[in-house]
């Protein structure tokens, strides 16, 4: 389940691990300067253990909904396109990592989520709530979500076959090589469907290739990543049996360079292909090709017992060669220093600031103070601030279509975070973790426009009278916008594998807009999100989980969703089930946009050689 303050670790549902380990055993790598025992942590972090119970999952979108924090607006299954926020954030505002270097998209936060790795690829998710710009740069504005890899275990080879409704089926294939110093991994996967309406078919596959050797420098990693989605985009957009693909390469590279120093290095390319009418092609058509690089390097030094400074220096490059948006590229450059003060079980502070600028404007300044203090080692009692910015995308800047305009004045946004939270654990038995938050945003971007027989004037700001019957979504800056709310999670754990879950986020935004002035994303956020869920073992190796989740979304009815799945865990033939949306609930996550209703999945799982778990 996901973990958070000083309790011990749990898996990506809420049941143990067969072997429990202590602690201090648990590093988190996301929201700190340095990998911490996740007992430390001074912010607010959720961490899921993905390759627990990997048969009871079918997509990260399963897996982030463990986190009732984060929202996850998919307008299909199956990964073709969701929307991320965190804590009400809109859906450009939340950095997405993959082992801690950006796959952030430049022309849209559309395509944030659409990962290049197969979902095998990915051993845990840690999720950063509130601002995290000082310790990544542009776009962590709501928080951010890291994706992280880890080294082949074993020698090993895994088959994996399934099917369901909608003609669906799906195929998988985990081939790994591991000795003391040396792992290689290969994965693959995909899935198809006939979509369960007209024009909502798609075919997905992603395979990755990961490396991990040790030498006297360090530890080495190389991964190489591919992913082809094409889909139906009915309704994505608007009212158009629409067709899109998109297509996705990653490139990383971490190198140690001794004990304290560490360089990485990224490249993503992108490229998104849009059909508005998918029988009619020569109507409209977008084709976009974004390359992304980044690379830095980091070191840390410890001074005394109690105290690490941590500081850096990042480079970034983006560019878009788009039909509809033209040609350009921007570089980012940025350097960052952090102090760490440490008295474990009794008091931390963290105190940091990063500079970052692009193209020669005005750097954006971001600094962050956190601290925590035990009152004893099962109560600890954390605060936190810091601020965080998002640079406009491509999109932002320039798309131009019938119904939407974009706006190459557009300012960046920022936002000021303020988080205060307790975690209690009760021997391991009981665990509870509770947080007030309150976002401020300055100049947040959004997409509005005035109701009929008025045009937004975006030098006012206001609507103005035109006669005008139908607007156009114009790209804005808003001056302000509040956000405040709380989050708790809190398990109990009914035996030693067997664990339920209760998880609540509730959120109120207020914005001083002018009269009738309509806004297309700020606003589409749960004000209520909450859900209880169930994981365990049931009798000789067969494991199963259940969560029932209801999201109330601002200005919409509440509606709930109910998933189980069952799998066999352990020997060489791994059978697996799984249930989505038992009660056939009728909903949209994205407005216009319709959702499945119930969806099986079974298959089986075949170790061909390596461990049996």
């Amino acid at each position: 389940m996901a973990q958070q303050g000083p309790t011990p670790p749990q898996t990506a549902a809420g049941g143990p691990p067969p072997t429990q380990p202590q602690p201090d055993e648990v590093v988190v790598v996301t929201g700190t300067w340095e990998p911490m025992p996740l007992e430390d942590l001074q912010r607010s972090v959720q961490s899921v253990d993905v390759q627990a119970a990997p048969l009871l999952f079918s997509s990260t979108a399963q897996f982030l909904q463990l986190d009732p924090s984060v929202d996850v607006r998919q307008r299909a299954p199956g990964g073709d396109q969701a929307d991320l926020s965190i804590r009400g954030s809109a859906f450009e505002q939340s950095l997405v990592l993959i082992d801690g270097l950006r796959v952030n998209d430049a022309q849209t936060g559309h395509h944030n989520l659409d990962l290049p790795i197969p979902l095998d690829t990915i051993s845990r998710i840690e999720v950063l709530h509130g601002a995290g710009s000082t310790f990544y740069g542009a776009d962590a504005l709501g928080g951010a979500v890291n994706f992280i890899t880890a080294p082949a275990a074993t020698s090993e080879l895994r088959l994996r076959a399934g099917f369901g409704n909608f003609g669906y089926n799906e195929q998988r294939a985990v081939a790994s090589h591991a000795t003391k110093n040396f792992s290689e991994q290969l994965i693959g996967d995909r899935s198809f469907s006939t979509g369960f309406i007209e024009d909502r078919d798609f075919r997905n596959a992603a395979v990755s290739s990961e490396t991990h050797f040790h030498t006297a420098l360090g530890d080495t990693m190389f991964l190489l990543a591919t992913s082809d989605r094409p889909y139906g985009a009915n309704q994505f957009y608007g009212p158009f049996d629409s067709w899109e693909r998109t297509k996705a390469w990653f490139v990383a590279w971490t190198q140690d360079l001794g004990k304290q120093t560490a360089f990485d290095f990224g490249y993503r390319r992108h490229t998104d292909e849009f059909v508005l009418l998918r029988e009619a092609p020569s109507v409209y058509e977008n084709n976009h090709v974004t390359d992304s690089w980044q690379g830095a390097l980091r070191r840390h030094d410890e001074i005394g017992k109690v105290t690490t400074i941590s500081y850096g220096a990042e480079g970034y490059r983006d560019q878009i060669d788009s039909n509809n948006l033209g040609y350009h590229g921007r570089n980012r450059g940025a350097v960052y220093a952090a102090a760490d003060f440490r008295m474990i079980k009794r008091f931390s502070l963290s105190v940091g600031a990063r500079e970052e600028s692009y193209n020669g404007t005005k750097g954006q300044f971001t600094p962050s103070v956190s601290a925590a203090y035990w009152f004893a080692p099962s109560f600890k009692v954390r605060g936190a601030v810091s601020r965080g910015f998002r640079i406009p995308t491509y999109t932002d800047l320039y798309y131009s279509d019938p119904a939407n305009a974009g706006n190459p004045n557009l300012r960046p946004e920022s936002a000021w975070s303020y988080e205060g939270g307790v975690d209690w654990n009760a021997g391991g038995k009981i665990a509870l973790t509770a947080t007030v938050f309150h976002r401020r945003e300055h100049d947040g971007i959004d997409y509005v426009k005035c109701g009929s027989g008025f045009t937004f004037d975006i030098n006012t700001g206001t609507c103005i009278a035109s006669g005008v019957p139908n607007d156009v979504w114009h790209a804005y800056n808003i001056d302000s916008l509040n956000f405040t709310g709380f989050e708790t999670l809190l398990r109990y754990r009914l035996t030693q594998r067997q664990e339920f879950t209760v998880g609540y986020t509730g959120i109120h935004g207020s914005q001083n807009a002018a009269p009738r002035v309509q806004s297309q994303y700020v606003f589409n956020y749960p004000v209520n999100n909450t859900y209880v869920g169930w994981q365990g073992s049931v009798w000789r190796g067969i494991i199963a989980r259940t969560r029932l989740g209801v999201t109330q979304r601002y200005a919409h009815d509440p509606y709930a969703l109910w998933d189980f799945s069952v799998a066999r865990e352990e020997g060489r033939i791994r059978p697996y089930l799984q249930f989505t949306n038992l009660t056939s609930t009728t909903y949209q996550e994205v407005d216009g946009v319709a959702m499945p209703e119930f969806g099986v999945i079974g298959g089986v799982e075949i170790a061909v050689f390596g461990k049996k778990r």
